[in-house]
């Protein structure tokens, strides 16, 4: 029990640590990128330049711009845990209120295809695994590979041309249905599940492939272990071999890599939010590095870090639950 606390600890300060080295990057790398978040302020040809040198001066005393480097450091780790993210300079407006109106998106989106598609690939990876070197094997596997090797922005499309343009089942773009008023929230919740099922459906797919294949090996590796040919000794039924024996001991490695998954569906959402016009995270992303607005950025990937270390943290102690010598090493 001893060693099992001091590997938790260990983990907790590891994640501390990676905490740290991601806010100090996400610090340093928009100011390297090229640029200027006030250039179009600043510069002469713009339809924004501001014409006021003492009014340009201000914004970048404002934005602490004019500041040296490890000033601005400092004031952004302050900033940080004080709750204070910062202000937009593109819109103006909080980052936190920003983020919080955003979100609750992205969670939505990236929450549901993770759920399908890790189901999908544990039902089918099993199966899979089962049956290895059969025709439902070869079928599966050659399927799935094409959905690991499809980019995402090209099923995006496909969905928007087939459902959305051509048969007209579903909207193309949005969150939801603009300036709708809602009597009830069951028509709340339907409007935006229709919004949803495109954009969550391509990254489901876009997942799926390399779930489906980590499943099916590891489920191949496990049925050659020795308490796999015990069980078949016992002639225990089908079913509680595939799924009790055999998905159980195969489902540890795939918990252990859901926190990449998780990492993989927010770069995937940058994406498929910006091709769907979804109101999320990964669309704010794009639009504030491409403005080059340092809160924002700042806000936004501290935010999406901050998620993907607590999915990192929760898979590694739901692995440690499923088996306590992961924590012993």
């Amino acid at each position: 029990m001893n060693r099992v606390f001091q590997g938790f600890v260990g983990r907790v300060f590891s994640y501390l640590f990676s905490l740290w080295v991601i806010l100090t990057l996400n610090f340093l790398l928009p100011r390297l990128m090229p640029g200027d978040p006030l250039a179009a302020l600043l510069d002469p040809a713009s339809s924004d330049y501001v014409f006021d040198p003492e009014v340009r001066a201000a914004l970048e005393a404002y934005y602490g711009l004019d500041r040296p480097l490890l000033e601005q450091y400092a004031r952004y780790l302050v900033g940080i845990f004080t709750g204070d993210l910062g202000r937009s300079i593109r819109l103006s407006r909080p980052v936190g209120e920003l983020v919080a109106s955003r979100l609750p998106w992205t969670l939505l989106l990236v929450g549901t295809a993770l759920l399908l598609s890790s189901a999908l690939a544990l039902v089918a990876g099993t199966e899979a695994g089962w049956r290895r070197g059969s025709r439902t094997d070869r079928a599966l596997v050659a399927v799935h590979l094409l959905l690991a090797n499809v980019p995402v922005y090209l099923t995006g499309m496909l969905f928007i041309h087939l459902f959305g343009a051509r048969l007209g089942w579903l909207p193309m773009a949005g969150g939801r249905t603009p300036f709708a008023r809602y009597e009830t929230l069951l028509a709340a919740a339907l409007d935006i599940g229709r919004h949803l099922v495109l954009p969550a459906l391509t990254l489901t797919l876009g997942m799926l492939g390399v779930k489906f294949l980590l499943v099916r090996n590891t489920m191949v590796t496990v049925l050659g272990e020795d308490f796999m040919l015990v069980a078949r000794a016992k002639g225990l039924p089908e079913g509680r071999l595939k799924w009790g024996h055999g998905l159980r001991n195969a489902v540890l490695p795939f918990v252990a890599h859901l926190a990449a998954h998780a990492g993989m569906a927010i770069t995937g959402a940058v994406f498929i939010e910006t091709l769907f016009n979804y109101p999320g995270m990964g669309r704010l992303i794009f639009e504030s590095v491409t403005a080059r607005d340092y809160p924002v950025i700042q806000g936004v990937f501290l935010v999406v870090s901050a998620v993907v270390l607590t999915a990192n943290l929760a898979a590694d102690l739901l692995n440690a639950r499923l088996d306590p010598r992961v924590l012993e090493g």
